[in-house]
């Protein structure tokens, strides 16, 4: 049987020094990405199978350790991300993207045997 290697990389966003849970990390990047979507925090939180009591907790978490708006809620017509809450989520999206890549590299150049195969 073939055996299948991938790297795994969970990015987690926080103040320095912070004693407190995460702020960001892929929870959040999550939901953010729902909201897009969705328009909606509550029917991200839904196709997460989470509480939206839950997802409401989370993202006011972050936005005060991060010290920003994420989201602009609109009342009945749901939510969208801010311009800051755009920014960040790409950032973060692309700094998982490029780290990911970057161990996938590194796990093949010490694993010679491993390059040809599909990771």
């Amino acid at each position: 049987m073939e055996k299948k290697f991938d790297c795994s990389i969970r990015i987690l966003v926080k103040e320095k020094n912070a004693d407190t849970d995460n702020y960001f990390g892929r929870g959040v990047a999550e939901l953010l990405r729902g909201v897009v979507e969705y328009h909606s925090l509550s029917v991200s939180a839904k196709h997460m199978r989470m509480a939206y009591s839950k997802a409401w907790r989370i993202i006011r978490e972050a936005e005060e350790g991060l010290g920003m708006q994420l989201l602009s809620r609109m009342g009945k017509k749901g939510s969208e991300l801010t311009e800051e809450g755009e920014r960040f989520l790409k950032t973060y999206e692309e700094i998982e993207r490029e780290t990911l890549k970057l161990a996938n590299h590194i796990f093949r150049k010490r694993y010679r045997e491993f390059e040809d195969r599909d990771l």
